[in-house]
């Protein structure tokens, strides 16, 4: 599951060019999850935010 909190979302983009399964994408200047079936929980768009609007459960393995 991927949690967005649009309150701390700034819009920079970079979780949208990180994610190497294009799972996310952008909506009037925020982050949206497009395609969440897709995630493969590498927890790269949640390590780079740095506003810390972005939370994965879980990792690969489950």
């Amino acid at each position: 599951m991927i949690y967005i909190n649009e309150k701390w979302c700034k819009g920079c983009g970079l979780c949208v060019d990180s994610c190497p399964k294009k799972v996310l994408g952008k909506q009037q200047l925020k982050a949206i999850v497009l395609n969440e079936e897709s995630c493969i929980k590498c927890h790269i768009c949640e390590n780079i935010c740095p506003d810390f609007a972005i939370h994965v459960r879980g990792d690969r393995n489950e």
